[in-house]
Parts: C-alpha cells; sequence; structure tokens
C-alpha cells in the first residue's frame, strides 16, 4: 500500500519549515553579537554541569561499569541526588553571599548575576571523608558564617 500523496505534501513542508526555522537562527547568530553572547554563556552554564558530574563520579573514572539495569539506574540516580545538593548548597550560599555584598554597600549588577552558575565545585574534595553532624545541624539556625575573601 502507497503512503498517500498528501502525507509527503505535508512531510516536505514541515522539512522545508525545519529548514526555514535553522536559516533564520543562523543569519540570528550571526548578526547579533549579543545573541552569540547569550548563546555562549547557556553552553558554558551546561558544560559546567558536565564538570561538576565528572568531578562528582569519581568511581571508576566515571564509567558505569554494572552489568544490572537496576545498579546502573541507582548509580546514575546517585549521581543526580550528589549533583542536585551541591547545586543547591551553592545556590544558597552563593545567595547569601550576594546579600552580605549587597548589605555592606557593594554594586550587585543583574548582568553579572545572569553569567554565575551553581555548578561550582573548587570547594569541595571528592576524596575526603564527610561528617554530618545532624543534632548540630538540627540546632543551627540560619546558614554557617561565611569567610571573609
Amino acid at each position: 500500500m502507497a503512503p498517500h500523496p498528501r502525507q509527503n505534501v505535508l512531510t516536505r513542508a514541515l522539512q522545508e519549515y525545519g529548514r526555514l526555522v535553522k536559516t533564520l537562527f543562523i543569519l540570528r547568530y550571526l548578526l547579533s553579537a549579543d545573541y552569540r553572547r547569550r548563546i555562549n554563556s547557556q553552553l558554558n552554564k551546561g558544560e559546567s554541569l558536565h564538570a561538576l558530574r565528572d568531578f562528582l563520579f569519581v568511581g571508576d573514572k566515571g564509567v558505569i561499569r554494572r552489568k544490572q539495569y537496576e545498579a546502573q539506574t541507582n548509580q546514575a540516580m546517585c549521581l543526580n541526588v550528589v549533583t542536585n545538593a551541591v547545586t543547591i548548597w551553592n545556590t544558597v550560599y552563593m545567595q547569601a553571599a550576594l546579600d552580605q555584598l549587597r548589605a555592606e554597600g557593594y554594586p550587585v549588577h543583574e548582568v553579572d548575576l545572569a553569567s554565575l552558575s551553581p555548578a561550582r565545585f573548587e570547594h569541595l574534595n571528592p576524596f575526603g571523608k564527610y561528617y554530618f553532624p545532624i543534632d548540630q545541624a538540627r540546632r543551627r539556625e540560619g546558614l554557617r558564617a561565611l569567610r571573609a575573601a
């Protein structure tokens, strides 16, 4: 049974529409330095998230070696949990640092905030031992004090 002729026309129309959208994107990209900077900034944020995941995934040098699907899924989900925990921690403390800068009278420009990313890991030691004193954390009110530069 041959495909209906209208389906071929619709398929070709959708393909041409896709080419048009791609052409408009390329032209906009080539003509606007600001657009290129914004795209590059977003790409850098994505790359920094990949770098964080690579940094955190130290076991087996970042390769999932488990044979069972469930074990592979567990390993990937654990990486997601740790990545999210680091990202949340960084976001909360970056906001606290920005609030402190504003309170001290330093100018904080919205343009500069657009280039910040919570996917930082310079302060982490993936090979260290971490201790989480739950009782102490429950008694604490607010965040830990920020370090002076």
